[in-house]
């Protein structure tokens, strides 16, 4: 057999199982993408509920009551309608910050939410739910990251 058809038999073998292998890597990190979008996902949908919770309170503040550990420190409508406003906006920063630690927020966009939450944080409101020791379902990274940034003296 000529050895130049035989370098090129081999060639064509190797490009092609080149390509295969390509196309695997490529097929896991779509798949792996596909599976940090689905979490995403998930963590928006599970934060959405809570929110539409904390909404129902912020309309119907008696309704608060129905968890009496969370209006404890709250004495009046306005207080119980204030804090689970606050906690609103801290959910939707959640998702956006979740979304972010995946990667499938663009660094830019975060950074405009981490300006508006600083100065959502230096607000009276925000800081009495902040404070308030009623239990705060939220990511333990979460909590920690928004702590740290509220105490930085300027905005990010």
């Amino acid at each position: 057999m000529n050895p130049n058809l035989q370098l090129l038999q081999i060639t064509l073998q190797a490009l092609s199982s080149f390509a295969i292998a390509g196309g695997l890597l490529f097929t896991a990190f779509q798949f792996r993408e596909a599976r940090k979008a689905q979490s995403v996902g998930n963590f928006a949908k599970l934060v959405e509920l809570q929110f539409q919770l904390r909404r129902m309170r912020v309309e119907n503040p008696e309704l608060a009551a129905a968890h009496k550990a969370d209006v404890e420190h709250l004495r009046s409508a306005a207080e119980v309608q204030a804090y689970f406003l606050s906690l609103m906006q801290l959910s939707l920063f959640e998702i956006a910050w979740y979304a972010h630690e995946q990667k499938q927020l663009p660094e830019d966009y975060f950074k405009s939410w981490e300006r508006r939450m600083w100065q959502l944080g230096s607000e009276e409101s925000f800081q009495k739910m902040l404070a308030n020791p009623a239990m705060k379902i939220m990511h333990d990274d979460f909590d920690t990251y928004v702590r740290a940034l509220l105490t930085r003296p300027t905005p990010p």
